[in-house]
């Protein structure tokens, strides 16, 4: 991870400061009644990375999702992990979702990209995050996407491929912060092959195990 990226910076006050005592800290996130708590990321919303209006409206469920679905967006494998990059990522996928599936908006709630940055994808999505009560609608999975929050990260992990460390760092701790936010128990982080015949998220899928313990962990912490 960069050492000015915005999460890198978070962690290093965190632990300045004292792991032990993220409650006293600002930047941190309480799960309603849970006790659980999590790093609160750095989320680039629609407005700020200038995503389209959405084709329609989006529907709001008034109740919060049970799960985590992870997905790869199958982009290229890019070495270039700057913000505008995240950014321009953010386009691609939602110029895919409205143009080509006619989508009402990105189908993802959100999108990690290789460098370690996230871009909220589906309108409304950080705003429902942050009150912890309600979620969006997603297009990410079917006979999942009024249960389950879906996370998108850039690149292909098909054949081997490896997540970079920064991708994989910032997986974690907003799979984190969505657990704590919602109440979600760590071990319900899934594949999209959970739930249907497709390959996706590729080797993300193999290290699902190590994400719910890492993300165990993270709360814990």
């Amino acid at each position: 991870m960069h050492p000015d990226h915005p999460l890198r910076r978070r962690l290093l006050l965190a632990g300045a400061a004292g792991l032990a005592a993220f409650t006293a800290l600002p930047g941190t996130a309480h799960a309603g009644g849970t006790g659980a708590e999590a790093v609160e990321p750095d989320i680039d919303s629609t407005t700020t990375w200038g995503a389209r209006s959405p084709r329609g409206n989006i529907s709001l469920l008034q109740y919060r999702p049970s799960r985590i679905v992870v997905h790869h967006t199958v982009s290229a494998n890019t070495s270039d992990f700057s913000r505008a990059q995240a950014h321009a990522h953010a386009h691609w996928v939602q110029d895919l979702h409205l143009d080509k599936n006619n989508w009402v908006d990105t189908g993802y709630h959100f999108l990690v990209s290789r460098g370690g940055w996230i871009t909220e994808g589906r309108h409304g999505s950080l705003r429902a995050l942050t009150g912890g009560r309600n979620f969006v609608l997603g297009s990410h999975t079917s006979g999942q996407n009024d249960q389950a929050i879906g996370i998108a990260c850039e690149g292909a992990y098909h054949a081997g491929a490896v997540p970079p460390e920064a991708q994989w760092d910032v997986l974690v701790t907003l799979c984190a912060y969505v657990c704590a936010r919602y109440g979600i128990p760590s071990a319900q982080l899934h594949g999209h092959k959970d739930y249907g015949e497709t390959l996706c998220p590729g080797v993300y899928h193999d290290m699902l195990p190590r994400l719910r313990e890492e993300v165990a962990a993270a709360r814990a912490a």
